[in-house]
């Protein structure tokens, strides 16, 4: 458990968790430069202007998310100093404060809320749990058969239907603490490629409101969820594109278990990265500070008999 923050330091920190539809941003992560792409970064640190803090205001985020990629909820931490013998804003203020500012309208007010934590939290480090959203839709011949409304938000597969059984058996050969070397996109260094995927599932998603009903008897949409500490770089997307090509028909699920254990990223198979609008960063959790964070993001999946 992290120590309270000390009441009346000049620097506060702050975690707060923030959301948005990343079909406009160059990924989360600030762009810095005379650039004509941005990240959401960008967004909120031009927003904390406002604030009039002595020194700049710089976002460290929790989660670094590709462009196209989309959050129900990622977190940050920040830095503020007030002038000197004014008292730091309390968490409801700071939100309000970053929300009345936000500009873009994919994230215009929605910073969902902010906590004061100690001087050395840290984001990205003290997260214990990470969960990402992956959302798939069969029925389509092709993307624009679509309504325009789930367009950017789900990848169509020009499939009737996914095996869905198959897809649940490939999946368990994931779970548990595993080297994801073959499941790790190039550009990423990092010191180990070592990961525990501590849940793993396949399962009907929600019917889309923006559905008509005529389309709706041929639509149906997937939801696949993914949990871990931490992930490698477009790990998910990559192990996402393997379970549809198994639910597809093209693996066998222990094919999965093979392609796991060849640590190889450039095989045949697992080169296949799944597109980035079907993905969403649906949670972030820190155990030890104390709160619950946003109210969790549940997305109840409705019976299916032929599954």
């Amino acid at each position: 458990m992290y120590p309270a923050p000390a009441v009346g330091a000049g620097l506060a920190r702050y975690l707060v968790y923030f959301q948005y539809v990343g079909t406009d941003f160059n990924g989360v992560a600030a762009v810095r430069g005379a650039q004509r792409v941005v990240g959401v970064q960008n967004y909120l640190e031009e927003a904390a202007e406002r604030l009039n803090s002595v020194e700049p205001v710089r976002f460290t985020l929790s989660s670094r998310t590709d462009a196209g990629v989309h959050a129900l909820s990622n977190a940050a931490h920040l830095d503020v100093r007030r002038g000197q013998g004014r008292p730091p804003f309390s968490p409801e203020i700071l939100a309000k404060a970053l929300n009345t500012h936000l500009r873009h309208p994919a994230i215009s007010h929605r910073v969902l809320q902010a906590f004061r934590v100690p001087s050395d939290f840290h984001a990205r480090h003290a997260a214990t749990s990470r969960t990402y959203l992956y959302r798939l839709v069969t029925g389509c011949t092709c993307h624009h058969q679509l309504p325009v409304f789930e367009r950017n938000l789900c990848w169509a597969l020009p499939a009737d239907c996914l095996d869905v059984a198959a897809m649940q058996e490939a999946a368990q050969h994931l779970l548990g603490t595993h080297d994801f070397s073959a499941f790790q996109s190039a550009g990423s260094p990092t010191p180990s490629s070592i990961r525990t995927l501590r849940r793993i599932s396949v399962s009907p998603g929600l019917a889309s409101p923006f559905v008509l009903s005529p389309e709706s008897r041929r639509l149906q949409f997937w939801t696949l969820e993914f949990e871990s500490q931490s992930f490698l770089y477009r790990q998910v997307r990559r192990m996402t594109a393997v379970l549809v090509a198994v639910g597809r028909g093209a693996l066998k699920p222990a094919h999965v278990k093979e392609i796991l254990e060849s640590r190889d990223p450039l095989g045949k198979h697992q080169a296949r990265v799944a597109p980035a609008q079907g993905l969403f960063l649906k949670s972030v959790i820190y155990g030890d500070l104390g709160h619950p964070g946003p109210a969790s993001y549940t997305l109840q999946s409705p019976q299916c008999d032929n599954c």
